[in-house]
């Protein structure tokens, strides 16, 4: 009898502490926000690129505050928050506004499982931004700023012996008020500016590892020498231990190598299967560290075979190649936001529909613009065959634009501090999707927001990663630097400068707008570059449009990028409407054009 009152009761409590959460606000939301269990929140493994087979999700209802800047941390918290949407957003459950004058505070209490025990335990934070402080036990343990990449700590010190474990986080963002990459986020959001997004945004989780373990795997393929180098980094290792990489052909082992923990692996690969949008191949590999003969630390990986790179073509102009062959590289700027989670989409079903969309559009390309995704976004379109372009989110201020001439007056000048932070979360970003084959264009700047010392800067990019091409200023002030010279014109796509040593691309046009009811972020302040009425008037122009880019194809274009994938706040230039729930434009004919232009270079 006790034993069931106990547990009638722990029900109560559960289900009390579940019913403390629901979306805030009356904003439009997508069918996915109806999806989400609060006792699992975005279940998957949040690093597919480097897995292992233990871990724990910490998503979730923490306890969350918002106070002044500065303070200690609160005896008693607001309420609760779902982790890890935004404090901005609707699925946070809280959607309040932070501001750079005030910090929030989440907290909550974890059991490390038993079979942890003598393992070193690694917390993993996938994104907060932008400066996060962390305490575990009332323990100050570590700090982070960036608000776009993964950090961890390893917490075993820190751990009570028995019992809970108390996790606490302080986070500040000054959004627009501060030097740091923000993207389109503003405190007072409207046209092109989108809502803050303050602290946690991407899955906590923690793993067990042994005292020696994989920190780290950098794949680069070669396909000119059917070869993959693999650079292993570990901690705690030293040169007597061992690195060993497997490579699979679906199950059949098809290649093998050992190294010293110190040196890379070299591996050669067999009649090397080449990945595209058209066929995207991935090996999967398994990466061991080995200490005296024992396996200590095992992890599961993917790569691909490809390459990126310019030529030269009959006709004298300089194009974009995939495998050593010409690639028209098209498709949409894309934003990443969501009107329920803003920066978080509410499911992983929701990351990957985007990307889906874009692929059954006829695109082969997204630019991902001014934000940086998580670590599954790059592995769907890695899985799906979608090539990347990445940019830095843009951050500080801009100097004078001059985006129809180049430019070579006096650049923007950034304090040492921000120029420092740039460095930072740039390396941060480069080395956190360096091993996804669908990345193959750093993009720095954008529209010389915050450009400052670009031939400088480009050079260190193609210097830190030489196997992908480098886009120095997308629609930014222009120098004779990096693979590639892009140009922004709206609404319809335009050639006013052509550069005969480098590939010319369209790194914005369109912006085709259409408002549909019952659908909007707000009731008015919507704005496209254009306006049209209904899907025929839509559809009709977007392929005007892209009938002009195939013509301008032949003239030099070699790769193009339409705004966008999907509305945004007060944008309604989407293909899609904000809540995923309307495609604006005519599929089929949309494809078809699309599919043109991709092939354009093909014969």
């Amino acid at each position: 009898m006790k034993k069931t009152v106990f547990l009638i009761l722990l029900s109560i409590c559960i289900l009390q502490s579940f019913a403390q959460w629901k979306p805030a606000g009356n904003k439009i939301k997508t069918s996915w926000s109806e999806k989400i269990d609060v006792k699992n929140v975005l279940p998957e493994y949040p690093r597919p690129i480097m897995e292992r087979t233990e871990w724990v999700n910490l998503n979730g209802l923490w306890d969350y505050a918002i106070l002044k800047a500065g303070l200690a941390e609160p005896g008693k918290f607001d309420g609760k928050i779902l982790v890890p949407f935004a404090v901005e957003s609707s699925l946070s459950g809280v959607q309040k506004t932070v501001g750079e004058e005030n910090e929030v505070w989440y907290k909550r209490t974890f059991a490390v499982p038993a079979k942890w025990k003598n393992k070193k335990i690694l917390l993993h934070f996938g994104a907060v931004d932008w400066k996060a402080e962390v305490w575990l036990n009332d323990i100050k343990i570590g700090s982070h700023t960036g608000g776009y990449t993964p950090f961890l700590f390893d917490i075993r010190p820190f751990l009570n012996k028995t019992g809970d474990q108390k996790l606490v986080v302080r986070v500040w963002d000054p959004s627009d008020k501060g030097f740091q990459p923000r993207g389109k986020q503003t405190s007072d959001p409207n046209g092109i500016w989108y809502t803050s997004v303050t602290g946690i945004w991407q899955t906590v989780w923690m793993e067990p590892v042994a005292d020696k373990y994989i920190e780290n795997i950098r794949t680069t393929s070669n396909i000119d020498k059917n070869q993959v180098t693999v650079s292993v980094a570990s901690s705690g290792a030293t040169s007597a231990d061992v690195v060993e990489a497997k490579i699979y052909d679906g199950k059949n082992e098809i290649a093998s190598a050992k190294a010293s923990s110190t040196e890379k692996l070299e591996i050669s690969i067999p009649d090397a299967k080449l990945w595209s949008p058209e066929s995207p191949f991935l090996y999967t590999m398994k990466v061991s560290l080995v200490s005296d003969g024992v396996v200590i630390d095992q992890v599961n990986s993917y790569f691909a075979m490809r390459k990126i790179s310019t030529k030269r073509d009959n006709n004298g102009i300089v194009r974009l190649e995939l495998n050593n062959k010409p690639c028209f590289q098209f498709g949409p700027l894309d934003q990443g936001w969501w009107p329920d989670g803003l920066y978080t989409a509410p499911t992983d079903e929701a990351l990957k529909y985007d990307i889906q969309k874009t692929k059954d559009f006829g695109f082969n390309m997204i630019r991902k613009h001014v934000k940086v995704e998580s670590a599954r976004w790059y592995m769907h379109c890695d899985q799906l065959g979608m090539l990347v372009w990445q940019d830095m989110p843009s951050g500080d201020n801009s100097p004078q634009w001059q985006n129809h001439n180049y430019f070579n007056g006096t650049e923007f000048k950034r304090s040492a501090e921000s120029e420092a932070n740039y460095r930072k979360e740039w390396k941060e970003i480069m080395d956190f999707v360096y091993s996804n084959p669908s990345v193959v264009c750093w993009v720095p700047f954008n529209e010389a927001w915050g450009q400052f010392k670009t031939q400088e800067i480009v050079e260190w990019t193609k210097a830190y990663d030489p196997s992908r091409l480098v886009n120095p200023a997308s629609g930014g002030n222009f120098y004779p630097v990096g693979d590639m010279l892009d140009l922004h014109n709206y609404p319809g796509p335009g050639m006013y400068l052509y550069d005969g040593q480098r590939p010319t691309v369209l790194g914005e046009y369109g912006g085709i707008g259409m408002a549909l009811a019952g659908h909007l972020w707000a009731a008015d302040k919507n704005w496209g570059y254009v306006q049209f009425k209904n899907s025929k008037e839509v559809t009709d122009e977007y392929v005007k449009y892209a009938e002009s880019l195939l013509k301008m194809i032949k003239s030099g274009f070699s790769a193009g990028v339409y705004t966008q994938t999907t509305d945004v706040e007060g944008e309604v230039n989407g293909l899609m409407t904000y809540d995923r729930k309307v495609i604006k434009i005519d599929e089929q004919h949309v494809r078809e054009i699309n599919q043109k232009i991709c092939t354009s270079l093909n014969e």
